[in-house]
């Protein structure tokens, strides 16, 4: 049985680790670095790095940020924002990111995920969806870090992407993002069951108890958090402590 994954996540800010609710209200949240650091002393399976405002200002992500936190940790790191090229994944890789996530641009130009798979090979790409649920029941795509909605379906994007050649899916739903009332299911569910590849879950992580729920109800291979690691209330080694006991198989 393959063990399910604790992934914190740094959304990055002007340098430093920020978190909000719904995409918006942000407040820092700390030293990406020292929070890296921590974050794999404690036992994260993986860390993320999203730099969410690389796509709108339209710059690169921070080559030189991620390099020291990458020197600070052991674990799989992957890093996203702003990336929108071959060039833009050898300039990461060679700072020391192990899997990149590529979200708008890939969306606008999907031969971009072709090319990716084609040099660095699909375990590396990671296609970041944000997802809202709108009146109508469906979830639907959204672009420039939530700021943008698009006609396609969350499902459909997911299956095309698969098809170009993504190795691994980071699923956003931004109705659930730093509400801490536990993670979507539902959406979480119909890409997992639909898709060979695996599916993180992110948006909504508050009590450990909705870990064990992404984890049986949502199907999720990987369940992603911020604001409760970074302020502390949940604590990694404690979670999966939990996990282990309501029988959810983790790396210990």
């Amino acid at each position: 049985m393959l063990t399910k994954r604790i992934i914190p996540c740094l959304d990055i800010k002007d340098g430093r680790t920020v978190k909000g609710t719904n995409f918006v209200d942000l407040r820092d949240a700390g030293d990406p670095v020292e929070l890296g650091a921590l974050y794999a002393q404690q036992g994260a399976d993986e860390l993320v790095f999203l730099d969410i405002t690389a796509t709108v200002e339209k710059r690169k992500t921070l080559a030189q940020l991620v390099n020291k936190i990458a020197h600070k940790i052991n674990i799989p790191f992957t890093v996203g924002g702003g990336i929108s090229s071959v060039e833009d994944v050898s300039v990461l890789l060679q700072n020391g990111a192990d899997k990149i996530s590529v979200n708008t641009a890939a969306f606008k130009r999907p031969a971009l995920i072709r090319e990716l798979e084609k040099d660095f090979g699909s375990q590396c790409v990671v296609l970041a969806i944000d997802t809202k649920k709108e009146e109508d029941d469906e979830w639907y795509v959204y672009l420039n870090g939530g700021r943008t909605k698009t006609e396609v379906r969350c499902v459909d994007w997911a299956k095309q992407a698969f098809d170009l050649g993504v190795g691994e899916i980071l699923l956003t739903s931004m109705n659930h993002d730093g509400t801490k009332q536990g993670f979507a299911h539902d959406i979480t569910s119909a890409l997992s069951s639909t898709l060979p590849v695996p599916v993180i879950a992110s948006g909504g992580g508050g009590t450990m108890q909705h870990f064990v729920d992404v984890f049986e109800r949502g199907r999720a291979d990987a369940a992603l958090a911020a604001s409760i690691f970074h302020f502390k209330e949940i604590g990694i080694a404690d979670l999966k402590a939990y996990l282990s006991d309501h029988n959810v198989h983790v790396r210990r």
